[in-house]
């Protein structure tokens, strides 16, 4: 399984080393998922139209003239542009899916059954691919409607739950489901190539916006099925715990999450009040929610006698989870202080380009950062060369 140096394809020692996956995805929820696959050492081949992956043209921002949100989601990646329409690249993208492990997409359901490119066609010629399919709303009644994260976050109730109690409902900031449902299609393709390792056998993996969504409600999902109840907004708060939520102090509002009984009262250790945790009214988490309105004051009083940072260092100190709200630097920044070293710069010289650090540390194979996002068709000599050849399943570019 070793790759053709000519070819410059990834040849880091990640735990999905030797893994190739046909990537025909596009937006966030497949390339997002391919790029972890890239991360931990698949080489992943990028498909892209003639025109190119619909977010090389979401800007501003951007890093030169290439699209940021491109860039965030597509490092690892090699990248040919194939026009489906036309039969010769119809008949190379069959050759990719007939050689590939993994063969990702998010087409509308059935949507590349006409190009020999759906999962009964590609199974015929590959018995073992792992072959993920990324819709909106499932195979099913919901094929025909297309798959958007906005649209999600509203069907499935998110927004409903989000925003000021007598406000409008508000879409959260990032594209939270196609997030969910990408690393939802990365568990389902390890545990599918874990079921061929140990069968020969490959399979049909499917992931839907709606589903993942249904399932990262958690805490509403279960109040609403098993308890009958319908969640609503209620701003910042949370519902079955308090504190947790943002409190003012002296400057800025710092996020306060006593979530058990043993931190609200090294809260009130902290805050000068420890008379507070033996009140009755305040002794277990479910009578702090119901007296909330009393309870939220009396800590505030307190709170807004110092700074949001100075409370910050303090509350930690004594293990309460706290923490101010920053500006997205601030983020990065706080993960600096951690020891985290969030950037990571990926490719070399002047296609270097700064990145996100892989979330997952490797103690044996660890993550490397090889291959900047392509240019469009970057690769593609050399592809379409290596397709050209005869080869089998498993053969690597």
């Amino acid at each position: 399984m070793t790759r053709d140096a000519a070819t410059n394809g990834p040849a880091g020692g990640g735990p999905l080393s030797g893994v190739l996956v046909a990537d025909f995805s596009r937006i966030l929820a497949g390339p997002y998922a391919t790029m972890l696959l890239a991360d931990l050492g698949a080489d992943v081949i990028k498909v892209e139209s003639p025109n190119g992956d619909d977010t090389r043209g979401w800007m501003p921002p951007t890093r030169g003239e290439v699209s940021t949100y491109y860039l965030g989601v597509n490092r690892g990646k090699r990248s040919i542009a194939l026009d489906l329409r036309d039969e010769e690249d119809a008949a190379a993208a069959r050759e990719l899916a007939r050689r590939a492990d993994v063969l990702i997409e998010n087409f509308r359901p059935g949507g590349l059954a006409k190009y020999g490119l759906d999962y009964d066609a590609v199974k015929a010629a590959n018995p073992g691919i792992v072959y993920a399919s990324i819709s909106g709303f499932g195979s099913g009644k919901g094929a025909r409607v297309p798959g958007y994260d906005l649209m999600v976050q509203a069907i499935s109730g998110l927004m409903s739950l989000t925003g000021d109690p007598d406000g409008p409902p508000y879409r959260a900031g990032i594209s939270v489901f196609d997030v969910m449902a990408g690393n939802h299609a990365v568990i389902g393709i390890l545990a599918a190539l874990r079921h061929r390792d140990a069968t020969g056998r490959g399979q049909h993996v499917e992931i839907n916006l709606l589903s993942s969504a249904l399932t990262g409600l958690v805490n509403h999902s279960s109040a609403y099925v098993a308890g009958g109840v319908i969640p609503y907004r209620m701003g910042n708060a949370h519902p079955s715990v308090f504190p947790y939520e943002p409190l003012p102090t002296a400057d800025n509002d710092l996020i306060v999450t006593a979530a058990n009984d043993g931190q609200f009262r090294k809260l009130c250790e902290v805050l000068g009040i420890p008379e507070v945790a033996d009140d009755p009214r305040f002794a277990r988490n479910a009578d702090r929610t119901a007296n909330r309105d009393v309870l939220r004051p009396i800590l505030v009083e307190r709170l807004r006698t110092r700074g949001a940072v100075e409370w910050f260092e303090l509350l930690v100190e004594a293990g309460v989870p706290s923490g101010p709200i920053q500006t997205i630097d601030g983020g990065f920044a706080m993960a600096e202080r951690f020891g985290l070293d969030p950037i990571v710069e990926v490719g070399e010289g002047e296609r270097a380009v700064p990145t996100t650090r892989h979330p997952i540390r490797f103690s044996e194979t660890p993550v490397s950062y090889t291959l900047p996002p392509p240019e469009l068709d970057e690769h593609g000599a050399e592809l379409r060369k290596w397709l050209a050849t005869t080869g089998g399943q498993g053969e690597r570019a």
